[in-house]
């Protein structure tokens, strides 16, 4: 089964091309601001490089946040228009749950049953956002919380993983598409339908407007 997978909801865009577990090609690359302009042509490159038709892909992934609020959207736009084209089915899932399950902070993505995994990341305005997963299920969904709230989460984890230091070392889409894969082997893909972004919070813009309405 060829995965095609993309993450545009962190500051470093990705992209990746699976066959199965097997990585065929990847990308990443700087994307804060310029995302829309260049994830069709890396998708577009990666085909063309790997020498794949674009309809020989049997399943698209893509994150769906927490993140950046433009990004999350232009990255579940072009996956849902690419799968509508084919007719494929589409996996979505949390940004976080793409970093500890697709890979689990190891090379094999191998989670032990009960391990508990901390994922979290910089929210601004002083906060993170945080999800918490025990084994390959999450007990806490992505949210805002304090840094002394994370901290005491993490004692409680086995594993922490910072999502800026997981994009600066592992390329997030090709974790999208292994958990994706997994997924899909384990027939259970319909849960992952919901392409709804995961925002969290507000953003700037909408904050600024209810203030307005209610001001």
């Amino acid at each position: 089964m060829l995965t095609l997978a993309i993450d545009t909801s962190l500051p470093i865009l990705s992209v990746a091309l699976l066959s199965d577990r097997l990585l065929i090609g990847s990308i990443a690359m700087e994307g804060k601001g310029s995302r829309n302009e260049k994830l069709l042509p890396a998708v577009d490159w990666l085909l063309s490089e790997s020498g794949t038709d674009r309809h020989a892909i049997g399943l698209f992934a893509v994150t769906r946040g927490p993140g950046s609020f433009t990004g999350v959207r232009i990255g579940l736009a072009t996956i849902q228009g690419l799968a509508l084209a084919l007719g494929r089915p589409v996996c979505a899932m949390s940004t976080h749950e793409a970093i500890a399950l697709g890979e689990g902070g190891s090379h094999d993505g191998a989670i032990p049953a009960l391990e508990r995994t901390l994922v979290w990341d910089d929210a601004g305005r002083g906060e993170v956002y945080v999800s918490l997963f025990e084994g390959h299920h999450e007990v806490i969904e992505p949210r805002l919380a304090s840094e002394e709230e994370r901290d005491a989460l993490a004692s409680t984890a086995a594993l922490v993983i910072p999502v800026a230091d997981f994009a600066q070392h592992a390329n997030v889409a090709v974790a999208c598409a292994r958990r994706a894969f997994e997924l899909l082997s384990s027939k259970d893909l319909e849960r992952y339908a919901d392409a709804t972004p995961i925002y969290v919070r507000l953003a700037e813009a909408e904050v600024k407007l209810q203030q307005k309405q209610n001001g």
